[in-house]
């Protein structure tokens, strides 16, 4: 069976578990803390990174080439489909989301309210978060946009841009650093993704000595 290493609050490792989840992969998850850089992980992934997968020989790195792997082995829902345009559309919001939403909401959060408190043992800058919470509410603005035109993110069906957008939109909702009010539009269609089998278990695991918003586990999560 295939070996995930990862940590909860990991925005890259939620992307390939959503992925494995919908192709029916099976694996087990084994608590990796990068920040530590323990050898024998480096070893693994020279970058210090998660996600990696390890399958006997076989070892994977990086969550876009993990997913591209079983995109590429299992033909079970398809998450990268369409013509090359969709395709290439799909990829464009997957990157969106690993790189401009990570870096302006999800990494600021990750370090302020994570890292401070379980690393340096350090109090968050107020001014950082709040900048992260303005840049989350452009984003949220851009998926309403984005869910006004189509019925998926990517498209008319499920991708790998959903799973991408929900990976990174959860963990900064873990981190309190979502503010829902005037988004009805993604509040639907992330409630809808947090109701699917693939992303139920997350909803329950917990980031040693933080806790979510209250809402965080609930599907109907405004209500």
């Amino acid at each position: 069976m295939w070996q995930l290493l990862q940590f909860p609050l990991c925005p890259f490792s939620r992307k390939v578990r959503l992925m494995l989840g919908e192709k029916g992969v099976g694996y087990e998850m084994v608590r990796e803390s990068p920040w530590l850089r323990r050898d024998e992980f480096v070893d693994l992934n020279p970058a210090a990174t998660t996600p990696v997968m390890v399958q006997g020989q076989l070892k994977l790195c990086d969550s876009w080439a993990i997913c591209e792997y079983f995109e590429e082995t299992i033909d079970r829902a398809p998450m990268i489909a369409g013509d090359a345009a969709a395709r290439a559309e799909i990829r464009r919001l997957v990157a969106w989301f690993d790189e401009k939403f990570y870096g302006e909401v999800v990494k600021p959060l990750m370090d302020e309210r994570m890292l401070k408190r379980l690393v340096h043992r350090t109090s968050p800058d107020a001014k950082m978060l709040r900048e992260a919470m303005k840049n989350a509410n452009g984003h949220i603005d851009y998926i309403d946009w984005l869910l006004d035109h189509r019925r998926w993110l990517g498209g008319p069906v499920l991708s790998l841009a959903d799973l991408a957008a929900a990976a990174h939109i959860s963990v900064a909702d873990y981190l309190g650093g979502i503010d829902w009010r005037g988004h009805e539009q993604t509040k639907q269609w992330y409630s809808g993704l947090k109701s699917r089998p693939s992303f139920r278990p997350m909803l329950s695991e917990r980031m040693e000595v933080i806790s979510p918003p209250a809402h965080y586990d609930k599907v109907d999560f405004w209500e």
